[in-house]
């Protein structure tokens, strides 16, 4: 479990093909000497397992679901992504729970400077709509952020510059593939309200959180 803090971006080192899968080996000059193997880290939202660490490189094997499932085969070595380590026991809570089970890529479709924030719109696929809502939670690239506005077809958030210059999102230009993990919480809600014969045809508001009693 994460919480969608990063705690530093590092460098793709290399992307090999390896028995349907991928070896990533990731260069984390902070995390890279705490890690031990196997630990937990996210990258880009990707929960991967330590397997070998060599100074500040760290290497995992990413498995075929996850290459299906994320933007890791698109990665080219030098590129910038964003590292977290799991949650201990009795750290501070300050994002929302991450699990790095990533639901779907998105496409950075606009970014647009509005004073001191920058706004970010993400397209996704029609099947993940249901469980974004505004003002809720969602995780961009492992990145624990607030929706701020949500379509038929994207949603948007509000990036402040802290945020814009410790993660790997100031170098995303529109076109640019992300990890979308959606909040458990919206993905549990849903499950129970498809159970009961009652789940939204379309995105899950307020409204129909109260009017089912969740609000």
């Amino acid at each position: 479990m994460f919480t969608g803090l990063i705690e530093e971006t590092g460098r793709v080192v290399s992307v090999v093909p390896a028995g349907g899968g991928l070896d990533l080996t990731v260069e984390a000059p902070a995390l890279g000497p705490q890690c031990r193997r196997g630990d937990s880290v996210a990258i880009n939202g990707v929960c991967l397992t330590v397997e070998e660490i060599s100074g500040s490189n760290l290497n995992f094997h990413v498995g075929t679901e996850t290459v299906a499932r994320s933007s890791v085969a698109q990665w080219q070595p030098g590129r910038r992504v964003n590292l977290e380590r799991a949650l201990a026991v009795g750290q501070r809570m300050g994002g929302h729970f991450v699990q790095g089970h990533v639901d779907c890529v998105g496409t950075l479709v606009n970014r647009a400077p509005a004073g001191g924030t920058t706004y970010f719109t993400f397209a996704l696929p029609a099947e993940i709509r249901p469980f974004v809502a505004e003002k809720g939670s969602i995780a961009v690239d492992g990145i624990s952020l607030t929706v701020t506005e949500v379509s038929e077809e994207s949603f948007a958030v509000a990036i402040i510059p802290y945020t814009l210059e410790h993660t790997n999102l100031g170098e995303l230009a529109p076109g640019a593939s992300v990890n979308i993990e959606v909040d458990i919480i919206a993905r549990y809600v849903y499950n129970v309200l498809h159970q009961q014969g009652t789940a939204p045809t379309g995105r899950i508001t307020e409204e129909f959180l109260a009017e089912h009693g969740f609000g």
